[in-house]
């Protein structure tokens, strides 16, 4: 409804058109107007009649009986206060009134499918939340651009967003698909499909103990700090990693301002103690003189599960592509991975 609002906005002429239209009140002479209200289906039935010439032949063509036209007829006759049609023997014939109200009707009617089509599967760019740019999600979804160049994307990340907050936004129809671990249950009207288990890896600077290894086990980081700051209280990473640090034993932190992805790395680069955490499919780009490594964890393996959100029943065209190319895309699940228990992670 808003678009359409939006649409007859846009359109000065036809609306006018329309208002100049009106019915006078009994104080008409002191120049008293009240405006008058159209109706959209009155309107597109006056275009049809003008069309066909008749009554009738517009109820086929409208699939309405030619009462219910007479009726939407007199209804906008009324509305307008004036007189469209001339009825004779022959069929309708347009008045004076009828002919100049014709190309203004015909315009408003385009206002409104383009306003519909705008909101219309397929007609508009799937809104995708993707959490950040450079982590698994966004470079899937920029393979999956990259598959189907052709098909209208609008990436975005909801700030400071959980997955109850993606969740509302998907519900108030702000966005089409969000990528979320989804460590509880979500309301029925919403469909997660997990897509992506991101395996971690340890980030470490050549001065650290760890550096030189070719993987770990998650056991081996006891009493290394790891660093991350970032972690948004109340959030799905932080439940992450509260289950990660009790069930392995681990010294994971946030502590200290966030200043971003570099600053970070920068950090880690020039300390002989401090580690953080990476998914495999995060994408960072640091100077070479950091010589930062990235080590894969394994026996177990734990991942961070990336599912799919989105509203049930949502028709668009590119969300089914995306879908279908994020399932025939996904790798494997790794041999003995951890997830938090309960999380709806890729088996």
């Amino acid at each position: 409804m808003y678009a359409i609002h939006n649409q007859l906005n846009a359109l000065p002429m036809a609306v006018d058109q329309i208002r100049a239209s009106h019915l006078r009140s009994n104080n008409a002479t002191f120049g008293v107007v009240q405006p008058s209200v159209v109706d959209i289906e009155a309107v597109r039935t006056f275009a049809a009649v003008a069309d066909t010439g008749q009554f009738q032949e517009a109820a086929v063509d409208l699939h309405i009986t030619q009462q219910a036209v007479s009726k939407r007829i007199a209804k906008l006759e009324q509305a307008l206060g004036t007189t469209l049609f001339a009825r004779t023997a022959h069929g309708a014939r347009l008045t004076l009134d009828g002919r100049a109200f014709l190309p203004h009707a015909r315009e408003l009617l385009r206002a409104v499918e383009k306003a519909a089509a705008s909101v219309r599967p397929g007609e508009r760019a799937l809104r995708v939340d993707v959490l950040h740019l450079r982590i698994a999600p966004g470079q899937a979804v920029r393979a999956f651009y990259r598959a189907n160049p052709d098909v209208d994307l609008d990436v975005v990340t909801l700030p400071g967003a959980v997955v109850e907050t993606a969740v509302e936004a998907l519900l108030a129809g702000e966005i089409d698909a969000s990528f979320r671990a989804v460590p509880g249950t979500l309301p029925p009207e919403i469909t997660a499909v997990p897509v992506l288990n991101d395996p971690l890896q340890v980030m470490v600077g050549p001065a650290h103990p760890l550096a030189a290894a070719a993987e770990l086990r998650p056991s081996d980081l006891a009493g290394h700090r790891i660093w991350i700051p970032g972690i948004k209280p109340g959030s799905e990473w932080e439940a992450f990693y509260r289950s990660m640090t009790a069930t392995f034993d681990l010294n994971i932190d946030r502590i200290g301002p966030n200043f971003g992805s570099e600053a970070l790395m920068e950090a880690i680069a020039e300390s002989d103690g401090l580690a953080t955490l990476v998914g495999s499919g995060d994408r960072y780009v640091w100077p070479v003189g950091h010589d930062l490594r990235r080590i894969p964890l394994t026996a177990p393996t734990p991942v961070y599960p990336h599912a799919l959100l989105f509203r049930t029943g949502n028709r668009h065209p590119t969300l089914t592509a995306l879908h279908d190319h994020l399932l025939k895309t996904r790798r494997p699940a790794p041999t003995g991975l951890w997830a938090p228990p309960g999380w709806r992670a890729q088996r």
